[in-house]
C-alpha cells in the first residue's frame, strides 16, 4: 500500500542520513513536493509528516524544513494593485 504521506519514502529516508544539512534537505523536501500529487492539500500532509517525524526528532534539520513549509502554507496573501495599496 503506498504510503499518501511519503510517496517515495524521501522524507522518512532523509531522517536515516548521518549528518544531512539543511541545504539537503530542502532539496529532498522539494523532490517530496514535486511527487505529491496535484489533489494533495499541503497544509495536512505537512502536519502529518511533523507528526510522524518531527516530533521524535524536532532538533533535525528535515523538522525544520517541514516546519517551513507548514509556514508558508499559513502565510495571509497580501492583496495586489490598488487594494494592497492604502487609500
Amino acid at each position: 500500500m503506498a504510503d499518501v504521506l511519503d510517496p517515495k519514502g524521501l522524507i522518512r529516508e532523509s531522517y536515516n542520513i548521518e549528518g544531512i544539512t539543511p541545504g539537503e534537505c530542502r532539496s529532498i523536501f522539494l523532490d517530496w513536493a514535486l511527487s505529491i500529487d496535484g489533489d494533495g492539500d499541503m497544509k495536512v500532509l505537512l502536519e502529518g509528516l511533523i507528526e510522524r517525524h518531527g516530533t521524535q526528532h524536532p532538533d533535525h534539520p528535515m523538522t525544520a524544513v517541514l516546519n517551513e513549509g507548514l509556514k508558508s502554507t499559513e502565510a495571509p496573501k497580501r492583496r495586489g494593485g490598488w487594494r494592497g495599496r492604502g487609500r
